[in-house]
């Protein structure tokens, strides 16, 4: 009984643990979920599925069509002439009947050999657009795996930040209890230490805003995700470094080059400047002939006529074929019109890329100036932080011992909480944009 039971003890303890591994999400982690379930992505995979389908369906256009069509009539005639006559080739028998049945049977094929290479090029065009579809995709897989990136280090930086806030508040609930031991000995007024005691109120307010900004980001990261149940929810700890922080940023050019080369956006503008320019050629074909080949293979039957099944079958067999050569004299302007569309959808396609490319430099440039800018304020908020914390320490034990008043002890903990944030904020916005350079330059593929 006792081995039973410390065995079920193991298990739910393994158990516990597989658990709370599951609410634990590493940044690749979660890039991955998101790419198996997020909504967005799913879409755009199934635009491009009906790309697909559409590019099959016009190579399938280059071969020829074979139908088969039968006809079964019946027909009621209350004064047929009682004399013989010839229906559907076979002599039929005189009789009363007034009901009377027939059937057709015909198989039939229709080739298009030429009209202008216009289904060639519509296979060129649905290829180009299912590569297109295929880069829609991958921008919105991109998008996504930003966002998420972003989100992530939001959440290690909120996480650090209540840190900050915790520490802030235990060292303001310390100098609260010297406050009231100063009270009892008379060193200290009550009006002074209520202030401490308004200190530590506000520093007990600001680790809650700090881990209301945590859950807020897990929210929006969640949301990603696509994840609406409600279990606890947290990324793995980790914790980001100075040397993240201090790595060298890369050059602007350097980044916006290998990005313009790779970045999905831009392939699939290039693909449209390459469909508008089969679209005219689409257009042109307009204007050229057509040639086709028809063939037909068919009988028939009749209950009026007095051979059997079999025979009427094989007697009214057929086979027929032939040449249709179609020219257009004036089409009203369809092909005209097609080939102006065509052009202006090119030039849209080239303003389009353009456009992208200017986008795309903003965005590089913007990371690459945050890059620059965070780091060297990070590199001087570590020394401010450092000379405020030693400020700061000799503060306390100055306080401590009475040589110091409330005021100024107050003063050197705002330097100190100020000079952390903002060294905290530098670090993880230096380390932000850098990993964002990095995404553009090597997220390309």
């Amino acid at each position: 009984m006792k081995i039973r039971q410390f065995c079920i003890t193991i298990l739910s303890l393994f158990a516990a643990s597989i658990m709370l591994q599951a609410k634990t999400w590493t940044l690749e982690e979660c890039i991955q979920y998101a790419m198996d379930n997020n909504i967005t992505l799913h879409k755009a995979g199934l635009t491009r599925q009906t790309s697909e389908e559409t590019l099959k369906a016009s190579k399938a256009q280059l071969f020829p069509s074979l139908t088969f069509t039968t006809s079964q009539n019946v027909a009621y005639n209350p004064w047929r002439a009682s004399n013989s006559s010839t229906v559907m080739g076979s002599e039929v028998e005189q009789t009363s009947k007034t009901t009377s049945y027939n059937g057709s049977y015909k198989v039939a094929s229709k080739w298009t050999v030429w009209n202008g290479n216009r289904n060639h090029n519509t296979v060129k065009q649905n290829t180009i657009l299912e590569q297109a579809a295929e880069q829609d995709s991958i921008v919105s897989a991109r998008n996504i795996e930003e966002q998420i990136s972003k989100l992530y280090i939001q959440i290690l930086y909120s996480k650090e930040a209540v840190g900050v806030a915790e520490e802030t508040l235990e060292a303001a609930k310390v100098n609260e209890r010297r406050g009231l031991e100063m009270v009892d000995v008379g060193s200290m007024s009550k009006a002074e230490c209520s202030q401490l005691t308004a200190t530590r109120a506000q520093d007990e307010y600001n680790v809650v805003k700090a881990q209301g900004n945590v859950l807020n980001f897990k929210r929006q990261l969640k949301a990603l995700l696509q994840i609406i149940d409600e279990e606890d929810f947290d990324i793995a700890p980790g914790r980001a470094t100075d040397d993240m922080a201090l790595e060298q940023v890369p050059s602007l050019s350097a980044v916006f080059e290998e990005a313009r080369r790779n970045r999905p956006e831009l392939k699939k503008a290039q693909l449209s400047v390459a469909s508008a320019e089969l679209q005219q050629k689409i257009g042109k074909a307009q204007r050229y002939p057509t040639v086709s080949l028809e063939g037909a293979v068919g009988t028939t039957n009749s209950s009026l006529s007095k051979n059997a099944w079999g025979d009427q079958i094989r007697s009214n067999f057929n086979v027929g074929g032939g040449l249709t050569v179609s020219v257009p004299i004036f089409d009203q302007r369809a092909s005209r019109t097609a080939i102006n569309k065509a052009n202006i959808q090119r030039q849209t396609a080239l303003l389009d890329i353009l456009d992208k490319e200017t986008a795309l430099h903003s965005t590089i440039e913007s990371y690459w100036i945050d890059a620059n800018n965070y780091q060297s304020q990070f590199k001087a908020a570590r020394v401010s932080s450092s000379a405020a914390k030693d400020s700061y320490d000799l503060l306390s034990e100055q306080f401590a011992v009475g040589l110091k008043n409330v005021v100024e002890l107050q003063d050197g903990k705002t330097r100190l909480l100020t000079a952390r944030q903002n060294e905290l904020q530098a670090k993880y916005s230096t380390i932000l944009a850098l990993q964002m350079l990095e995404f553009y330059q090597k997220k390309g593929e």
